[in-house]
């Protein structure tokens, strides 16, 4: 039989992982030998060598049971080995513990300190609840034992019982009081770790939510505040008391002992001002006697600090707190600059003044190599920002943002535009700023800002001709060609804002003069619509502000229409749509472009959650919508807002809205369906709910759509061709750009479409149903399969399911019927599904919370399965409700038929 260390050799002699694989089995085989014959002499070299083997990985389950018998034994050195196994090869989920509490109530009396700290480890390790209550009085009476290693056992054992069992904290109390009169460092430390535990709210158990009748926490907290001049007697006894090698780290007295004091000292003086005021002398001694420089002085210098600020302080021991920070943060070590940027933005919440003086550390470490130094000293710089500074560090982070890393740029860009808007001093601040992140930012300022910046120029009239020329200079400069954000953003502005520019009234005060005509403008419009490199987004953007300045400038009118007729031949869809209806504006004349193109009105943008929120006075309007059935940011309906300014109507009605039942959200589609006399809209009912109902990149900016594409469908509309269909959706086919001018009855722009639809170039209304089988029948949607998911307590679950468009086969709407066939009310009737992670599901909101007696409720449910050919669906139900206050719960697992 091999001994520990040949094993030990021979597993590193082993050159490949299957030659060590070999050396395990052929040893645990052995092993497993020795066993059968109750070889006892050898069952501690055993259990060794099954903890060697465990930490390498290998399974050691089969001698589990030799940890129980070694700790029966009489002797130290086996009871030693047993409790190591015992603590390395089980844990407290294991039912082969429960086999040992005996042998530890049994060692706990043992006359031996070392047996009895051995039981002690291992109760602190893999103790249970059960064990806890069994073995609670023994620890008890071990925190008074004459030996302080026993003591410091006991303490430390006492935690875990408490975290296991709460109710047994108050038990546990007057012995931890005692021990704060031990001269023993480790005895004193445990005593303190203790009382950090009772401090905590023993009364809502560890492992669970339910309440128990643990101990109050302000009870032990107002019994311990009496001893606190206690713990600073000894706190300013390791401080200043004489040099002892056993205790001395880095040159600090026993730094973890005043490091546990400390935070004893922060946890009793919170909220009390009485224990703030007796614990500040020692706090301030603290932080000016202990030197940086080691982690062990860093680590008491931090806890003292972090005292400091969870206390009811005085203003300049929190001056003294942050300049000790300050040191931290001219410390070579990347870990203590870590530790005291993220101190700091604890602190600047209780007192920024303080912080302030240290800000032009806090920006230089925004430069600093290390990622995490950077990303923390970003995160306090934006904290330290406000109206007094603004302009001063909004400077420094743009000028890092030129060289920030691309991973954080879009992060920056965002909290720079949000600093801007929030601290800016002046409106004029405001457009020179957001300018300069356009320029700096690039591509990483996102659309939302930009639309939050248009709203404000559109709701400010005396910044419009300033803001138009600040971006008209910049959109000239050579060095910004490739600056899409910035060009598009001026596009958008010299479109709406052109003639406002030019015109000499505007000007504001110490603005600089500036001199450029009306020509100038159309000619940067053309550089752009003619740049190759240009996105046709931006290009979009350009040509229709081309076309607004056409109507601005009859004089260049002829000029626009050539530069916008260039895209006629486009191989970009959206850019040969546009050409050729924008050309047919001009051909009919000014009766209809000057109200065509007349200027927007105020914008108000729509945020993510479809609160509206007007970007000049700030005011919020809040929503509500069911979870289930509530639609994409994205799907709100921009074009209806286009619209709304095309007709000088308001359609702040028309928002986007969602019922408890999922209902589609209404569309500016019902305004051209007045307009044309009732006229069916076709697939989708709205040409502003298609995929590119954001060609129109001025809807893009004003509206909500992003530059980089269009957003994403809204649900279809039902009409009366859906009707006719017996509920068949047809796939809408792409339309000919010269057949169909994109008109109404197309799934194209939202403005273009609008566009086309007053100036009379759709000459086919029946567009929309081309591509339609001529066999009705061919359309019919086959019957429904019925799938019985759950029958119990008198509540039966039943599933209908139906493929709703046979061009999707892996589409599958399921009806859920949930019946009551007892004579009470099934009241919070909730249905919880789960398919597999290749499936996703979507559930509408039930028809009604409580299902009545003898009676039904109905729930859609949307499955997608892409893997429907080769394996069916199955899907994981759990059904609760109440009855007579009683809440019940029912699971099922449910495999649909072949094909869904």
């Amino acid at each position: 039989m091999t001994r520990l260390r040949e094993l030990i050799r021979s597993v590193r002699q082993c050159k490949t992982s299957a030659e060590e694989r070999a050396l395990i089995a052929k040893e645990s085989a052995a092993i497993r030998a020795s066993l059968k014959e109750d070889q006892s002499s050898l069952r501690h070299r055993n259990v060794a060598k099954l903890m060697y083997m465990h930490m390498l990985g290998y399974p050691t389950h089969f001698g589990q049971m030799e940890c129980v018998k070694l700790i029966a034994t009489p002797g130290f050195p086996e009871k030693r080995v047993g409790y190591l196994g015992l603590m390395i090869l089980l844990d407290e989920r294991q039912e082969v513990t429960m086999l040992v509490t005996n042998s530890i109530k049994n060692d706990l009396g043992h006359k031996n300190a070392f047996v009895v700290g051995c039981a002690l480890c291992a109760l602190g390790n893999i103790c249970t609840a059960e064990m806890a209550r069994d073995v609670a009085p023994e620890v008890v009476q071990l925190l008074h034992s004459k030996n302080s290693y026993v003591r410091k056992k006991a303490a430390l054992c006492a935690v875990r019982v408490i975290k296991k069992v709460p109710e047994l904290a108050e038990s546990f109390v007057d012995g931890a009081e005692a021990l704060l009169d031990d001269r023993h460092h480790g005895v004193l430390l445990a005593a303190v770790t203790l009382i950090l535990t009772l401090c905590k709210d023993t009364r809502q158990s560890q492992d669970s939510k339910s309440t128990h009748d643990g101990i109050d926490r302000t009870v032990v907290l107002l019994r311990f505040r009496k001893k606190v001049p206690e713990l600073i007697k000894i706190t300013r006894a390791l401080l200043h008391g004489a040099y002892s090698a056993e205790h001395d780290v880095g040159g600090q007295h026993d730094p973890f002992l005043q490091v546990k004091l400390l935070k004893l000292l922060g946890v009793l003086g919170e909220g009390c001002p009485e224990t703030s005021d007796q614990i500040s002398d020692t706090l301030a001694n603290v932080a000016a006697n202990v030197s940086v420089g080691k982690n062990a002085g860093n680590a008491v210098l931090y806890e003292a600090v972090r005292t400091i600020v969870k206390c009811d302080s005085v203003g300049g021991l929190r001056v003294l707190a942050v300049n000790v920070l300050g040191r931290f943060l001219q410390d070579k070590d990347n870990n203590v600059r870590y530790v005291a940027l993220n101190a700091l933005a604890k602190v600047v919440v209780h007192d920024a003044l303080a912080v302030q003086r240290h800000r032009r550390t806090i920006v230089e470490c925004v430069k600093d190599s290390d990622i995490t130094i950077r990303r923390s000293a970003l995160q306090l710089v934006y904290s330290l920002v406000n109206h007094g500074n603004v302009e001063v560090l909004l400077g420094e982070l743009l000028e890092y943002l030129r060289v920030a890393d691309v991973e954080f740029k879009a992060d920056v860009a965002k909290r720079v535009a949000g600093l801007i808007s929030t601290f800016a001093p002046s409106d004029t601040w405001r457009v020179d700023s957001f300018i300069d992140l356009l320029v700096k930012g690039g591509s990483y300022v996102a659309n939302e800002e930009c639309r939050s910046f248009l709203s404000l120029l559109s709701n400010k009239q005396s910044l419009q001709g300033y803001a138009a020329r600040c971006l008209f200079k910049r959109a000239c400069d050579p060095k910004h060609a490739n600056h899409f954000q910035l060009i598009a953003t001026a596009a958008w502005v010299l479109g709406e804002f052109g003639d406002v520019a030019l015109d000499t009234n505007t000007k504001l005060e110490g603005e600089p003069h500036m001199v450029f005509s009306e020509l100038d403008m159309i000619n940067t419009l053309k550089v752009v619509v003619h740049d190759p490199h240009a996105p046709n987004a931006v290009k979009g953007v350009a040509t229709t502000a081309l076309l607004k300045l056409a109507v601005k400038f009859p004089a260049h009118g002829d000029t626009c229409r050539a530069a916008i007729a260039t895209h006629k031949q486009s191989l970009h869809l959206e850019l040969q749509q546009r050409a050729v209806e924008f050309c047919a504006v001009f051909d009919a004349g000014p009766v209809l472009s000057a109200a065509l193109l007349e200027r927007m009105p105020p914008i108000t943008t729509r945020d993510e959650v479809g609160a509206a929120t007007a970007s000049a006075g700030r005011v919020s309007i809040s929503g509500t919508g069911s979870s289930a059935g509530r639609n994409d940011s994205s799907n709100s309906n921009g074009g209806a807002d286009l619209l709304g300014d095309l007709l000088g109507g308001d359609m702040s009605g028309f928002g986007s809205s969602s019922t408890g039942s999922g209902g589609v959200q209404p569309s500016g589609a019902d305004l051209l369906q007045d307009l044309l006399g009732g006229v069916s809209m076709g697939y989708g009912g709205s040409p502003f709910a298609s995929h590119n109902a954001n060609a129109d990149p001025l809807a893009a900016l004003a509206a909500g759509a992003s530059l980089a594409g269009g957003c994403p469908s809204t649900p279809p509309r039902a009409d009366l061709l859906h009707d006719l269909m017996g509920g068949f959706l047809p796939m809408t086919p792409t339309a000919s750009p010269l057949g169909s001018m994109g008109g109404l009855f197309t799934q194209q722009t939202a403005s273009a479409d609008a566009m086309a639809g007053l100036s009379g170039l759709r000459d086919d209304p029946m567009a929309s149903t081309r591509g339609l089988s001529d066999d009705p029948l061919s359309c019919t949607v086959a019957p429904a399969t019925v799938v019985p998911a759950l029958t119990s307590n008198g509540v039966s679950v039943t599933f209908s399911c139906v493929k709703p468009n046979p061009n999707d086969a892996a589409a599958t709407t399921i009806t859920a019927t949930y019946a009551n066939h007892t004579d009470e009310t099934l009241k919070g009737f909730t249905l919880r599904a789960a398919v597999p992670k290749t499936a996703s599901l979507a559930l509408a909101p039930a028809s009604a919370s409580d299902v009545l007696a003898n009676a039904k409720i109905t729930q859609i449910l949307n499955v997608a399965n892409p893997a429907h050919q080769t394996k069916p669906l199955a899907m994981r139900l759990q059904v609760s409700w109440k009855t007579g206050g009683v809440e019940t719960t029912e699971t099922a697992t449910v495999t649909f038929p072949f094909g869904f």
